[in-house]
């Protein structure tokens, strides 16, 4: 196996460099864990599986940009939920550390690929509601179908470019520099880079989001001032408080999900994490598994087209369900009746 330095405050590894890494020392932490990887994963995958099929079993709503990002988004969140909860699970709680530095980097890679991916697409989905609701007039011509699946080449093959750079080399065994204390073989200098590619993407997302937020709460004010002298209800206002609250709910969970592992990985980069900090670190990066866990409730599910066709579906199955009760036997005492 390949070896490179280990951080100075790892635990004493018997030259193992992976075992160096796995820092859940107790039969009920990995139990933790495993439960976890396994309630999110199974829930994220159900639930984006689910979004992925209402929305591309529809002509009217796979044809949309919106839906295309959100699409997009469901599919992030389902392969990294496989991903990490099968490899995150395979590590800490299994500790198989057999695999070579090359295959600990591909699955790393498919991690981050999938999480960045899933943030992007979250990007996107903020600059399509933060240009429908500031060009609304021009949003048909800005936002095509084309400029949708063109920005969501670039997202893909972006995101996994970065991804996969410490498997094509930017990795602290080929340049025999400081390997980071959070994972196997990555650079420091890699990780500040691609914790500076979040960073930039949550408050880009957090920047569209708060400006969408704004004009809501300015289109709220100026139709309260008129509806109040018209004295009439407003339906377009109570779609925007709803707007509103489901905003709040987007910048709070990304708070809640994101923050704890940022802040982590930043405190690493400048200092020396403690076998406790570590292990916290293992436990806030479920967070994350956890983020893509709510997604589809947030963007998916609260749309009216979506959750109409979610009600379809489970009508159909009820129908198939009762199909089998209605027996010929069945059938057959009832024509004799009515006869």
């Amino acid at each position: 196996m390949d070896t490179c330095r280990i951080p100075e405050n790892a635990s004493k590894c018997s030259g193992n460099t992976m075992e160096c890494f796995m820092v859940l020392s107790t039969q009920a932490q990995k139990i933790s864990i495993g439960i976890l990887c396994g309630l999110f994963g199974t829930m994220c995958v159900f639930e984006n599986s689910l979004v992925l099929y209402l929305i591309f079993s529809s002509p009217g709503t796979r044809k949309k940009p919106s839906y295309l990002f959100i699409g997009s988004l469901a599919l992030a969140d389902t392969l990294a939920s496989i991903i990490f909860a099968c490899s995150f699970v395979n590590f800490h709680v299994f500790n198989t550390a057999g695999f070579s530095k090359e295959a600990f980097l591909l699955q790393l890679g498919g991690v981050n690929t999938s999480f960045s991916a899933s943030l992007s697409s979250l990007l996107l989905t903020a600059l399509d509601r933060y240009i429908s609701i500031s060009r609304p007039s021009e949003y048909k011509l800005l936002m095509t179908r084309k400029r949708a699946w063109t920005a969501l080449g670039v997202l893909w093959v972006s995101c996994a470019t970065i991804a996969y750079l410490p498997l094509l080399g930017w990795n602290c065994c080929v340049l025999d520099s400081a390997c980071s204390e959070l994972f196997p073989f990555v650079d420091d200098h890699y990780l500040s880079g691609w914790v500076c590619f979040i960073v930039v993407l949550l408050g880009c997302i957090v920047y569209a989001y708060a400006h969408v937020l704004w004009r809501a709460r300015q289109h709220v004010a100026y139709m309260e001032k008129h509806q109040a002298q018209a004295g009439k209800p407003n339906a377009r206002m109570r779609m925007d408080m709803m707007l509103a609250k489901t905003l709040v709910m987007v910048l709070a969970v990304l708070t809640l999900c994101w923050s704890p592992v940022l802040v982590l990985m930043i405190y690493s980069i400048f200092g020396r994490l403690s076998a406790r900090l570590r292990k916290v670190f293992a436990f806030c990066s479920t967070l994350c598994l956890l983020n893509s866990v709510v997604n589809p409730i947030i963007y998916a599910l609260r749309s009216k087209e979506l959750f109409s066709s979610l009600r379809r579906v489970f009508s159909r199955f009820r129908r198939r369900l009762k199909a089998p009760e209605e027996s010929p036997e069945s059938t057959h005492r009832s024509s004799v009746v009515e006869t």
